[in-house]
């Protein structure tokens, strides 16, 4: 195993990682922009009120998303354990 077969392995498991979590920062990223906007109009200054929409909307976004994710990650897996033996040598 040399020194670009571990770069290699860790650009995909970088890419993985951003793929997989995608979802999530979105979802995130959305529902903070709206509270933000609430937070503007109404002139309510609470910082506490953007947490709690956002834990909802990444629970949301785990369980719409969560078997794309598994099966992201266990490809992901499966092609490194298969090819394990190749970096082996």
């Amino acid at each position: 195993m040399n020194e670009g077969d571990v770069l290699k392995i860790a650009q995909e498991a970088i890419k993985t990682i951003l793929i997989v979590s995608a979802p999530m920062l979105g979802f995130s990223l959305i529902v903070g922009l709206i509270v933000s906007i609430f937070q503007a109009v109404t002139q309510i200054q609470e910082a506490t009120l953007a947490f709690v929409p956002k834990i909802i909307a990444v629970l949301l976004s785990i369980i719409i998303f969560g078997p794309w994710i598994l099966k992201a990650v266990t490809e992901f897996t499966e092609t490194l354990l298969t090819n394990i033996n190749l970096y082996l040598q």
